[in-house]
């Protein structure tokens, strides 16, 4: 019987990737912008008005489906592919973020403890229990519980999450039983690249299907972050997907593609267009500013996506924020994450012809400019 996950690495330009990562609901085609749809939905999107985006990936978060619903009801209901109607690839995150994120947690080796921000009850996740939950949702790609830890942190601090990193991942990768899910370990270390060094070569050792970056897009800045991915990425297996968490805006992509990354999510494209702001090639622009009140381009003439190639202006999206009408953040997010799959697309192409330095160059050139 054929293994349910493989990555074909079809190109290189440097140490950019172009390639292929097969799972039992379809194929990625890499380097991919994976959409977050953090309740199994992505926000203001339908999943066929996903699909039309160009997206293979749909993101969702281990955490807060397991507060609402649940998961064992997403399971009666079939599955998260079932119950959110997506019949792609689906990688769900860990739940650790969220949960580092919370006030007032206790975290031990055991795991962290937390009050239900729905309820205020306590709760406990620990590696053993995400792997369960995650099963139990049914993605393709599930994620190691990890320690994320924050920026600016200590040397020492960060020593203190990758050891937990590590134990927690031993853990996973035991609880971990489905052949038809690939958990993927994380590599965690802050900017210290001894530290990234060290843990990468402990995930590594697990010989899991994919492996992750974490603990960036944290605070760190374009450049901390670019070099940090820069040292950790020639870490990991060249024939394994690499996933680099959380990242980003178009820079950092961009940047994190010519080192070498496979995989991208972020909240940022639907965020972002949520409050009118919207990416095109020259720049982003937010159409609450009363300039776009009479203009009648779309939001960037050269996009294809349902917004600019339906007749949509400026103006009337101006418009629509204003009144804050429900429109105004489905338009927007459709463009934006539209935006987001042709910028990856291209960057395959560009890795494809040799020729992604370049096409990086007079990208970032067009957009900064603008």
């Amino acid at each position: 019987m054929a293994a349910p996950f493989r990555y074909t690495l079809e190109a290189r330009d440097g140490a950019a990737r172009a390639g292929v990562f097969s799972t039992p609901h379809g194929d990625v085609h890499t380097p991919a912008f994976m959409v977050v749809g953090t309740q199994g939905a992505v926000r203001a999107m339908t999943p066929a008005q996903v699909r039309a985006t160009g997206a293979e990936v749909l993101l969702a978060n281990t955490y807060h489906l397991a507060l609402r619903p649940g998961e064992a009801l997403v399971a009666k209901l079939g599955g998260l592919h079932a119950f959110a109607r997506w019949d792609g690839p689906i990688l769900t995150d860990s739940g650790g973020f969220q949960v580092f994120s919370l006030p007032n947690k206790e975290i031990s080796d055991r795991g962290v403890r937390f009050k239900n921000e729905l309820d205020g009850s306590v709760l406990e996740l620990t590696p053993e229990r995400s792997i369960e939950i995650q099963s139990a949702l049914g993605a393709d790609v599930i994620m190691a519980f990890d320690e994320c830890t924050p920026y600016p942190a200590s040397e020492a601090s960060a020593a203190d999450g990758v050891r937990r990193t590590l134990i927690w991942l031993e853990r996973c990768a035991k609880a971990h039983t489905r052949r038809d899910q690939a958990l993927f370990g994380i590599v965690q270390g802050s900017t210290y690249e001894a530290l990234r060094a060290r843990c990468a070569q402990a995930v590594v050792a697990l010989d899991l299907p994919g492996h992750a970056i974490g603990g960036v897009s944290v605070g760190e800045g374009h450049d901390l972050l670019v070099r940090v991915t820069a040292a950790t990425a020639p870490l990991l297996p060249e024939t394994k997907p690499r996933y680099l968490m959380g990242v980003g805006l178009p820079e950092d992509v961009l940047a994190a593609i010519g080192h070498g990354i496979d995989l991208f999510d972020c909240v940022i494209p639907t965020r972002y267009a949520r409050s009118a702001s919207l990416f095109t090639r020259r720049g982003r622009i937010r159409l609450t500013q009363r300039r776009y009140r009479n203009d009648r381009y779309p939001i960037d003439p050269s996009c294809d996506c349902e917004a600019c190639s339906g007749g949509f202006s400026r103006a009337y999206l101006h418009h629509l924020f204003a009144a804050n009408e429900i429109l105004s953040a489905i338009l927007g997010s459709i463009h934006n994450v539209r935006f987001y799959q042709r910028l990856v697309h291209e960057a395959r192409e560009a890795i494809r012809s040799r020729s992604f330095a370049a096409f990086r160059d007079e990208f970032l050139a067009g957009y900064e400019r603008g």
